[in-house]
């Protein structure tokens, strides 16, 4: 009786796990939906690199916005899912076009026939103009030249009011 009892589980054991093999199979062969758009770093200045990770995308696939070309997502190797021998994260990275103008931009990822947007995943902030001062754009008004011309004169006259009255005292 009590083998009976004993091959009556085991048998219900098996039973249970031929169902949820089929099962736990079909899941690994399920169709990748992107999910999880990160643009670091957020705020970019025209010019720059960004870089693009996106989850649910194990095969690659491409991203586009308004502020830069099409850009192509790559596997990322190894990671933790066990089993699967990598993970299902995608990464890339877009160079913002010099013209782009200042403001958020949105996403849009593509992946296994798949697509999904980010609204306002990153902004794009004015470049700086190095070497210049970063202020001017068209130079010396006349108004900033009669300054300038001002302030020259003034110090040629001071040092030279300086100079004589330092010359007077060495001859007394």
């Amino acid at each position: 009786m009590r083998n009976t009892r004993a091959l009556a589980a085991a048998g219900a054991a098996v039973a249970v796990l031929g169902v949820a093999a089929p099962a736990a199979v079909a899941d690994g062969g399920r169709v990748p939906n992107p999910s999880n758009i990160v643009a670091l770093p957020s705020v970019i200045a025209r010019g720059g690199q960004l870089t693009i990770t996106v989850d649910g995308c194990p095969n690659g696939g491409h991203a586009t916005s308004n502020a830069f070309e099409r850009t192509n997502l790559t596997p990322v190797s190894g990671g933790n899912d066990a089993g699967r021998g990598g993970n299902d994260t995608a990464r890339g990275t877009a160079t913002i076009h010099q013209d782009a103008r200042p403001g958020s931009y949105d996403i849009t990822v593509h992946c296994s026939g798949r697509s999904l947007t980010r609204p306002a995943a990153f902004t794009v902030i004015g470049g700086v103009r190095g070497g210049i001062g970063g202020s001017s754009a068209t130079g010396a008004t006349p108004t900033d030249m009669a300054i300038g011309g001002s302030l020259v004169a003034a110090a040629v006259v001071g040092s030279g009011v300086f100079w004589m009255r330092r010359r007077a005292e060495k001859r007394i």
